[in-house]
Formats: C-alpha cells, structure tokens, sequence
C-alpha cells in the first residue's frame, strides 16, 4: 500500500499538462484516481467474508444510494490459489434476497450461486469449493432471476484473481495496483437528482439497461499513474447491455495475453478489442515511451449504444507513465493450449435465442421514439429490416397506453417475453442433462433477431469452434465462458467435470442482464 500511495502521489503535479488535448477539452476537471479495490486472500482457517451492504457514492458532484461487496460500491478482488479449498462467508444485508455467483468458475452447482443459491435478506451463505483450473481472471456477482439487472446496476459487482504455479513463472506484472491493474468497466443512468435511475420495462427488456455515463472502478474517467515498461490491465465488461471496443487514444497495440478462462498460448497484438457483456480480457500495453495516452471505447453497431456520448470514441480512464522503471516482461510464449478434440460422435445440443416479435418491435420504437434516430446509428439496413419487416406485427393490436399488458393474444408478458428452445426460463424445469466429463458440441443460434447476445454458460471454461458463422479471432481461441451470439450462429465444445444436480442446476443464458431477467435463460443439470 505503501509503495503504491507513494507511485500515486508522486505524479500530482504536471499531470494535467500531459492529457491528450481532447481529453482536456472536454473534462477541464482534474481527474480522480482509478479506485483500486482492495486485494482479499484467505485468513490462517481458509475464510472469507464478503457482506452485502447499501451505501453511497457520489458521481459527478451528486451523492447516491449504491450497493457493494464489504463497502458502498463494488467489491474486493479475492485471490485464490489453484489446488486450495476455500470457504467464503456471505452476509447479506440488503432489504431483499440476492445470490453471488462465481462467474467463470468451475465449481459444482452446488456452490455456484445461480438463481437458486438464494441468500434471503438479513440472511447469510457458506460456500466451500476448491478451484482446479488454470490461472485466470473471473469476476463475481448477483444472480437473483429478475432482478440481477437491478442488482449489478447498484452496483454489485467484484474481480476474482485465481492463481497457478505456472503464471507465476512467467515474470508478468503482478505489482497489485501499480503495473497489474483492475479496470472494471460499466455504464449508468442516472436521474435528475443524481440517483442510479434503473428501470425494466419494454424498451429495456429489449435492448437492455444503458446509460450515459461510463465508471472505471466505479469512478469517472479516472487517472492512473504506472511505472515506465509494461503495464497489465485486466479489463472486465461490467455494464449491463453495452458491448465496449477497446483501445488506446494514441493507437498504441494492446497484447491480449489472456482471456475468460486464462493464457493465451501467445500473446495476440490487437490495436482494438471488443469486450462482450461479462467478458475479460488482460493485455499489457507497452508505456515506455513516458506518454499519457487514454484507454478508450470505440463506437459500437448495437442497438442503442451509439447514443450520444457514445457515438464518439469515449474515455475509459487516463494512463501517466513515471519516471520510475516497470519490471514486469512480455513473454514470447505464455502457455501450451490442448488441441481440439475429434468433433465426431460428439452430443450436439442445438440452442435456439429468441425474442417476443412484439417485444422487439415495441422496444425498438419506444427506442426511437427516446432517443431519434441516432439510436439506430451503425445499424445496417438489413438488420434494421429485420427488426422493423418481418411482417408479423399487426399494430391495430397494439394497446399503446397500456405498455406492460398488450393485447397479444391475451394479455402480454414482457417479464417471460425472451426465450431459448421456445421455452422462457423455469427454475424449477431443467432443460436437460449433461454426461459429466464429456464433450459436446453446443450450437447457439440468433437467427431470425438481429439483437446481440453475449451466451455464457455456467461450470466450465470451453473453446469457440465458430462464432456468429466465422472463425473466431485469434485471441478468442483461448479458455472462455462467454460467446457472441448476433443474428447468426456460434458452436463452442463444451465439458463439464462438476456436480450439478436438479436442485442446483447450472444456467446458460444471453448475459444482455435484462434478456436473461426476462426469460432468455436455461437450467440444466450434469450427471
């Protein structure tokens, strides 16, 4: 702590000088410190302790009622070890229940926190599970059916930093805060008198929850001073609905070292990385050079989210190099990754996403109707023919004063309006069940919606085959737990090597949060 207060302070003066001159212009005021969350291993017993509290935050000079893990936003980084049994204690002291799922871990369903893991309010939950993958950076959070959009928007949210004896070999940046840095990425809307204004109605149940400022560590577009050499950033996507698009303001590349379920073999050179809701990612940047440059997000084609001021390349944070000299390396090679197996013989499971026609035209005109045209922007024609002509929709039907009850056949649910197999989520239904320890081949398709869905599944790390119809990228080639899914269809292999019985099915769902809430959701079971 010591060492890195002293890195941090060392650079208050002349800071502001060395900004890239947009980032001058259009935030004059001096920039926060990135927030470093707190590093949490394990007591002499093995335990944790995680509490679920309110509190409050103050975001642009207004105070709000926010939601952490052990304070008022956000929460730790828990280091585990990989081979080493832990227990943690989870206290919940929130007015109503919630879950903590282990995102990214393979763990038995028993303790993986899904919706059935509930913690009712006041109440508390131990878990004990020993990680056995690979070094990695996973993250955790709520998972209470219907309401985990509401939840992570007040911000329930937390990294998890799983170890190895093999990354330890490697002489990357571990200095915690200082050259290995946490950014957790996530968007919010607030209201007039600065409240965290979260809302699941029609348009959100269509194209999710946004917002129009955008928090790095729960701060915005903070500063973050670093020794000269490599710096490690581990990015998570953290919003809700917005998908990001990585890079540098400079355009200096970004290393992919790593993704959801751990290393690379190598290292891929990117001078952009797109960033699924849920997905991480760690790269090192080379800032030897002694130039401050910003982390940015690129403008997204998805529905919504190139809404003012996103429709520009928008700050994440503001990196400063020092004088002092980084000791953290760039290896040639990181990992050896398993060859594929045969594909022959495999069970093939097909998945089939899908959106309430009504649910997707309504949403998409409240949309407009909100935002103008602008919403639409990086929308291809054909997509938006997809949205607005696929000749279903019989608007003389439509109860236009009445949003939550259309008349629909009866009375319109927008709550179970999003759907898998044609089946909206059922806790108490799995969907099927797994042989335990054997490949599949799972494909998850989105055709016939044009809607982006991020499909993650619980209880494994698995390897992409084909993403929307194409090769995946070369840093998508590595250990993942989600895909994208976008009017076409994606295969991934699958294995699960834990228990998930019935009671404590593991999910697969669109981690779009508020298409998850609203059906978009599957148990299933490993035997």
């Amino acid at each position: 702590m010591q060492r890195r207060d002293f890195l941090k302070y060392s650079v208050a003066l002349g800071v502001a000088s060395a900004l890239p001159l947009w980032s001058r212009s259009v935030f004059a005021a001096e920039r926060p410190a990135l927030p470093i969350p707190d590093l949490l291993t394990a007591d002499a017993r093995n335990h944790m302790q995680l509490i679920v509290k309110t509190g409050q935050s103050t975001f642009a000079g207004k105070t709000a009622a926010t939601w952490g893990y052990n304070g008022n936003l956000l929460g730790p980084a828990l280091k585990l070890y990989k081979g080493k049994a832990v227990t943690v204690d989870i206290h919940n002291q929130l007015a109503e229940e919630t879950t903590l799922h282990w995102h990214g871990l393979e763990i038995p369903g028993e303790v993986d926190g899904g919706p059935q893991g509930v913690i009712p309010a006041g109440g508390s939950r131990t878990v004990t599970f020993t990680p056995e993958q690979r070094a990695a950076t996973c993250w955790f959070h709520p998972h209470q059916h219907g309401k985990t959009g509401r939840q992570v928007a007040m911000g329930l949210a937390g990294l998890v930093l799983i170890e190895d004896e093999d990354i330890r070999k490697l002489l990357l940046p571990t200095q915690w805060g200082i050259d290995d840095v946490p950014v957790i990425i996530q968007d919010k809307q607030f209201s007039a008198d600065g409240q965290i204004d979260y809302q699941l109605e029609m348009m959100t149940a269509a194209v999710g929850w946004f917002g129009d400022t955008l928090l790095t560590n729960g701060a915005i577009y903070p500063q973050h001073a670093a020794p000269k050499g490599w710096l490690r950033l581990r990015l998570l996507n953290g919003c809700n609905a917005r998908s990001l698009n990585i890079a540098a303001s400079d355009g200096r590349p970004l290393y992919v070292i790593a993704s959801d379920g751990g290393l690379l073999a190598e290292p891929v050179k990117v001078n952009e990385l797109p960033l699924l809701m849920g997905e991480r990612f760690e790269v090192l940047v080379d800032i030897s050079d002694g130039k401050a440059f910003d982390l940015v997000t690129l403008p997204v084609s998805q529905m919504g989210m190139a809404v003012a001021p996103f429709d520009q390349p928008h700050p994440v944070m503001n990196i400063q190099p020092l004088l002092v000299t980084a000791s953290g390396t760039l290896p040639d090679t990181l990992t050896s990754m398993p060859t594929l197996p045969s594909l022959d013989g495999l069970t093939v499971r097909k998945l089939q996403l899908s959106m309430d026609p009504m649910l997707d035209m309504m949403g998409m005109q409240m949309l407009m109707q909100k935002y103008g045209d602008q919403a639409m922007a990086g929308m291809k024609s054909g997509q938006m023919m997809g949205h607005m002509g696929n000749g279903k929709m019989n608007h003389g039907n439509m109860n236009h004063g009445n949003m939550g009850h259309m008349n629909h056949g009866g009375q319109f649910d927008f709550h179970n309006a999003n759907k898998i197999n044609g089946q909206s989520f059922d806790m108490s239904k799995p969907m099927f069940a797994v042989a335990k320890g054997q490949y599949e081949r799972w494909v998850i398709s989105g055709e016939g919606d044009m809607m982006l869905h991020p499909f993650h599944i619980h209880g494994t790390q698995f390897r992409i085959l084909s993403e929307n119809g194409k090769t995946p990228a070369a840093h998508r080639t590595g250990w993942k737990d989600t895909v994208r899914v976008e009017g076409g269809v994606s295969e991934v292999l699958v294995k699960f090597d834990h228990e998930a019985p019935k009671e404590h099915a593991y999910m697969a769902h669109c981690h779009l949060l508020e298409h998850e809430d609203t059906g978009m959701m599957l148990g299933f079971t490993t035997q």
